[in-house]
């Protein structure tokens, strides 16, 4: 295993080479690192908005997951290097650091394009895909010439990897997918700065300064540090409030998601036709395709949007069959056909929409020391399950969309939509 010495001498020392950033100004990288970056899987994450189609609404809104990867790399080593001043820090080794910080710099090289909206789609999970690609070439040459296994690197991002029983594995994993890690603490902070907003703002110094090594599990907050992990979980409330599910947001994102669904159903385009693509192939290469609800891909970058004309409150004992596709497809077609009769044109099933977003995960499983004893988050903080189970359904509202033409034709939307679901379920 490697000492305290050795391995902050590496990150101090050997990341010599800077990038300058926005959000965390210099980003210092080991040259081999940088030759990571400059391979095609890494640099197509350049072409790939971190927020999708969220610059309708926010114009500011095209940094890229280039740049959110670089700064959850950032964040990371300076977890890493907090966690080795611990009072009882966890046995690492330099070349498990090293997987660690690669593992955070490219936990996003399987991304799809435009954000998340092919979620809960029938395609492979990204992690699975960067997995995938870690370990082929060119990623694979350059991550043996920096030094660690590209078996390693993808086993940290992907958990479904058998990670041999290592304990530091296991520690990597809770810490770049855990309650305050690299990935929230960027992407906050990164999401509010360009979007211009304050909500996601994070006193990052600080939180960094709180955490403690909660042995090879991940990582534990001193009681004195509350506050920090409240901040985080408000701001995500806060961020999906205004920005990412900002009602033009989810209308761009419900029609990407509807018209991929319904390729992939149809046969017209397999999974793999979709991985590898950034946002501009993925609009040219599918969206150009003859099969009629693709134009709803071609419309969202003219920002030619269906309309929302209704929604209401996501209620789970009332509306939880919405859950599944084939239930809101069964609103969606009988919305389409009264529709149909009372228009003078045809109207096609892709014209309508009935949007229900993902459930959220608000993480609450830091453990808390408070006098030297570990505590549950959530028997210590104002957040308790039924708080964030209240936070999740606040922002969760059933939504219609139609095409504008067809929207006067609804009366008393709020009305229609509820006896629209009312009679499919």
């Amino acid at each position: 295993m490697g000492t305290i010495r050795e391995i902050e001498g590496y990150i101090n020392s050997v990341h010599s080479e800077p990038v300058r950033d926005p959000v965390w100004s210099h980003i210092y990288l080991d040259p081999a690192l940088l030759r990571v970056v400059d391979t095609p899987p890494v640099q197509q994450l350049n072409r790939i908005r971190q927020l999708g189609p969220t610059y309708l609404v926010y114009p500011g809104a095209t940094h890229t997951r280039l740049n959110h990867s670089l700064g959850v790399f950032h964040v990371a080593k300076r977890m890493i290097l907090r966690l080795l001043r611990s009072p009882e820090p966890p046995d690492l080794s330099l070349n498990g650091v090293k997987s660690f910080l690669a593992a955070a710099l490219l936990h996003d090289v399987g991304h799809f394009p435009y954000t998340h909206s092919f979620k809960r789609l029938p395609l492979e999970p990204h992690e699975r895909l960067t997995a995938q690609i870690v370990q082929e070439e060119p990623l694979a040459t350059r991550l043996r010439e920096y030094g660690v296994d590209p078996g390693h690197v993808a086993a940290i991002v992907d958990d479904e990897i058998d990670g041999g029983g290592i304990d530091e594995i296991n520690l990597y994993r809770n810490i770049l997918s855990g309650s305050l890690d690299p990935d929230k603490l960027d992407y906050l902070n990164r999401d509010a700065y360009f979007c211009g907003v304050p909500y996601g703002i994070q006193d990052t110094d600080y939180a960094l300064s709180r955490i403690v090594a909660d042995g090879y599990r991940g990582l534990a907050i001193p009681h004195a540090g509350l506050s920090a992990m409240e901040n985080v979980l408000f701001s995500k409330f806060l961020m999906y409030r205004a920005v990412y599910w900002h009602r033009t947001v989810r209308t761009a994102t419900a029609m990407i998601k509807k018209a991929v669904f319904l390729g992939l159903r149809e046969g017209v385009i397999e999974p793999g036709d979709l991985y590898g693509m950034d946002d501009e192939s993925f609009v040219r290469e599918i969206g150009s395709r003859r099969f009629p609800p693709f134009a709803l891909i071609r419309m969202v970058p003219e920002r030619n949007l269906l309309k929302p004309v209704a929604d209401i409150a996501f209620e789970p004992d009332e509306h939880g069959a919405l859950e599944r596709i084939d239930a809101r497809e069964r609103v969606e077609a009988a919305v389409a056909a009264d529709l149909d009769a009372r228009s003078s044109r045809s109207v096609m099933g892709h014209e309508v929409i009935l949007d229900l977003p993902d459930p959220i995960s608000f993480e609450i499983d830091t453990p808390v020391i408070e006098n030297g004893v570990a505590r549950s988050f959530r028997d210590v903080s104002v957040f308790s399950p039924n708080v964030v189970a209240g936070f999740s359904r606040s922002l969760r509202r059933i939504r219609l969309m139609v095409a504008p033409d067809l929207a006067p034709l609804l009366g008393d939307a709020l009305a229609y939509l509820s006896a629209a679901i009312n009679d499919a379920l």
